[in-house]
């Protein structure tokens, strides 16, 4: 009698089981993944394009006081991004909470902060420091290769990203904090080479 109730509820255990597993599976989904793979690959690219062949003096390059060289804002991601890779990992560790939060931004938002260089905005949490790496091609090493484990990651995760937030200012996904990384400053690498005075080699 034990043995055919058993048999009885294997039907319902299996079914269980697949539920749980395609829970556990369902992560990101192809078009998000998809996204966020392009967009890593495409700027890591796009960083060493631009600062590929520069000069020293085209490398140190400074508008005014109050804006960064080339050199600074490469030496600046390869700083800044590996606490950024730390702090998405703590926020996808965290219990999902996004079902009760509403993004403060629109994909399409977080995609214009990343190219708009009409606003200025200045970096802040500790991540001011530029001067960390002196040589270019120390910063952008170190940039490649976190960037290499963060594609990697975007390739294989099944984490939700959409479920989690990211930050403790306005609420956005942890999906729109990975689309938003380096972009800006790639951009912002653009502007100093686009200024008038900027050295011809």
């Amino acid at each position: 009698m034990r043995a055919m109730r058993i048999l009885r509820c294997l039907p319902l255990i299996v079914l269980a089981l697949c539920l749980s597993s395609v829970a556990k599976a369902a992560g990101m989904t192809d078009q998000d993944r998809e996204h966020l793979l392009v967009h890593f690959q495409m700027t890591g690219q796009m960083l060493a394009e631009q600062a590929r062949g520069l000069s020293p003096a085209q490398l140190e390059y400074r508008a005014s006081p109050d804006r960064w060289t080339i050199r600074e804002c490469v030496s600046h991601l390869a700083v800044a991004e590996p606490d950024y890779w730390r702090e998405l990992k703590d926020a996808v560790k965290a219990p999902p909470d996004m079902q009760s939060k509403k993004s403060s931004n629109t994909d399409a938002d977080i995609m214009w902060y990343g190219i708009d260089r009409v606003v200025h905005t200045k970096t802040g949490g500790g991540h001011e420091k530029v001067d960390t790496y002196k040589d270019l091609g120390e910063a952008l090493a170190k940039f490649q290769a976190l960037r290499a484990t963060m594609i990697d990651y975007i390739k294989t995760t099944n984490d939700d990203l959409r479920a989690h937030s990211f930050g403790t200012r306005e609420p956005i996904d942890s999906w729109q904090w990975m689309l938003e990384i380096s972009e800006r400053h790639i951009q912002q690498i653009r502007e100093i080479k686009a200024d008038p005075n900027f050295p011809k080699k």
